[in-house]
């Protein structure tokens, strides 16, 4: 899977969605590369999944203005590809603040 940060910092943005039942307000986690397609994974700050640790994937790009555009993701084979690599992402992510955790911590000596 091609990682690559499409966004200099994404834990600072918020992006709001505009659905049937109301307007959620989401942080973005990451945007995320699988299959030659941008993703984009988004983190419920209001509505009925705020508080569950849901997150949202969407298709991610760049329009010819530069705006961000989200698309819906259809397809239930491209789905799972999208959430496999979200997955290997968290994966990832954990890893590193593991690390970073280790690199203070006097049980874990540097060599």
């Amino acid at each position: 899977m091609e990682k690559r940060e499409l966004l200099s910092d994404p834990e600072e943005i918020t992006v709001t969605l505009d659905l049937e039942n109301g307007s959620i307000e989401c942080s973005v986690v990451t945007v995320f590369s699988a299959d030659g397609r941008d993703y984009i994974a988004l983190l419920p700050e209001t509505g009925p999944d705020a508080e569950s640790g849901s997150v949202y994937l969407y298709r991610y790009s760049v329009d010819e203005s530069g705006e961000p555009t989200l698309g819906y993701i259809d397809d239930d084979e491209e789905y799972e590809t999208a959430s496999d690599a979200f997955d290997e992402y968290l994966d990832s992510a954990e890893f590193d603040e593991l690390v970073t955790e280790d690199e203070g911590d006097p049980d874990f000596p540097e060599e």
